[in-house]
């Protein structure tokens, strides 16, 4: 277990508990015997109940009462600030206290072969490809992934197997620490899958977003191995001094894990590396690179090439990722957890392929802290070449930015239209069903993009297309 054993502990609390890492910790925690408490303002399904499926108490809302009087130490969620009672409580208390990466790393992650899956795209997937990997193999890895992948059944395991596998989130880490979640991991082996400016609540710019990975490379150790993005430049700077073993995956000729003979089906991708051909249940470029990475990571271990194969080849996907919510009227509704205007550009291209004689609606709400933004004003139009026609909800939260820092999603629409597109603007769930259930026909694709809970809109839009009205 690390350095320091969970049947020490008896008792944590964890102030902001409902997020998705948070949640997965705690259930964790509490499969390994301790008693788990937590509190959020956000306490809702999926994760409420799974958290109350495995007996952890949770409390809605923060006061200082929340917290055990005879609690080891409380871990503090990265979106909690200065002002939570809860907070207060624990520094006017001088209770211990740690973030949720400082608890991993201290609790769980020392003394282990820790595989961190970092990049502004694709870690889930490739963290969940990884850790199937080793769970088929019969390696019985723990993990911590920030989705819940289906095959297997929860975003974090923690057992006595000496191999982790981590997605390393640049996002910081918490209010007193403001370094990137990653640096905690102790990574032995590193996947960099791309670099592009993201979290603009963060960082400044993209250059403020290098600086956070060169310092997650300077601390792999000299026995461990870096696999980067042959084919981005951003993550070949890093390459330049990097003091770890280092190779580059990717399509170019030049980088040493070359990818080749890449066939796309519908259904279905395969290509050739190390020699070897592999077949992977999902669509497009992007996946395959996610594939790739997770493969020669797998081959560091010298996990054998036949047990990576059959367990490519029974993955089942993650939840919110090109996820099918169902089919009424003849029209398919997919939930997507793209936010970035690459992760939308990248999906719609892939659902081009998966479904080529559809119509693909894609409906987006900018409701992550960089899409809320400005900064993409100008690059989103362009995200959304792969679809048919596009409509827009208004921002979330929209009343905590400037309007001038704002993203306009009317000038997104104007763009779009200007480009020959049919895109709308709709600012509230109710107008947006209206709009694109007015638009789809029998044999269409719905495509909803957002990072939050949007309303349950999937549910409602599959309703209102079953009924024909």
């Amino acid at each position: 277990m690390g350095a320091a054993k969970s049947d020490v502990l008896r008792k944590v609390h964890f102030t902001g508990i409902c997020g998705t890492a948070m949640g997965s910790l705690a259930a964790a925690l509490r499969d390994r015997g301790v008693e788990v408490t937590g509190s959020d303002d956000n306490v809702y399904p999926p994760m409420s109940t799974f958290l109350e499926g495995k007996g952890v108490t949770i409390a809605k809302g923060f006061r200082p009462e929340n917290i055990p009087s005879d609690a080891d130490f409380v871990v503090i969620g990265n979106a909690m600030t200065r002002g939570n009672p809860e907070v207060e409580s624990v520094l006017n208390r001088k209770l211990l206290y740690y973030s949720m990466p400082e608890a991993l790393k201290i609790f769980f992650l020392r003394g282990r072969h820790n595989l961190v899956v970092s990049g502004t795209h694709g870690k889930t997937t490739t963290t969940s490809l990884l850790a199937w990997i080793f769970e088929s193999a019969g390696l019985a890895p723990s993990w911590l992934i920030g989705g819940i992948p289906n095959n297997l059944g929860q975003g974090c395991r923690l057992g006595d197997s000496k191999y982790f596998i981590l997605e390393g989130d640049e996002y910081d880490t918490a209010f007193f620490d403001k370094r990137s979640k990653f640096v905690h991991y102790l990574p032995e082996l590193l996947i960099v899958n791309n670099i592009e400016f993201d979290h603009a609540d963060i960082f400044r710019d993209l250059e403020d977003v290098m600086t956070s990975f060169r310092r997650l490379v300077q601390i792999v150790p000299s026995e461990g191995m870096v696999l980067l993005n042959g084919d981005d430049p951003n993550c070949r700077a890093l390459a330049e001094k990097c003091p770890a073993p280092l190779v580059e995956v990717g399509f170019s000729p030049n980088a040493g894990n070359h990818i080749g003979d890449v066939h796309y089906g519908r259904e279905s991708s395969s290509f050739t590396l190390f020699g070897e051909r592999f077949e992977i249940p999902m669509i497009g470029e992007f996946n395959v690179r996610n594939a790739a990475m997770a493969i020669s990571a797998a081959h560091f271990y010298n996990v054998p090439f036949a047990e990576i194969r059959k367990a490519l080849q029974t993955f089942t996907g993650i939840r919110r990722r090109q996820e099918v919510r169902g089919e009424a009227g003849g029209v398919t509704v997919i939930d997507d957890f793209g936010h970035h205007p690459t992760a939308i550009a990248q999906t719609l291209e892939g659902l081009r392929v998966k479904y080529p004689d559809s119509r693909l609606w894609a409906v987006f709400e900018p409701r992550s802290n960089t899409t809320r933004r400005a900064v993409f004003q100008d690059v989103l139009p362009k995200a959304f070449a792969g679809a048919d026609g596009v409509v827009l909800a208004q921002v979330a939260r929209m009343d905590q930015l400037p309007e001038k820092e704002r993203l306009n999603p009317e000038k997104v629409v104007s763009d779009l239209k200007s480009a020959g597109k049919q895109a709308f603007y709709e600012p509230d769930t109710a107008s947006i069903i209206n709009r694109v259930t007015g638009l789809a026909a029998s044999g269409d694709v719905i495509v909803v993009f957002s990072n939050g809970g949007f309303d349950n809109i999937h549910t409602k839009l599959l309703e209102r297309l079953g009924t024909g009205n």
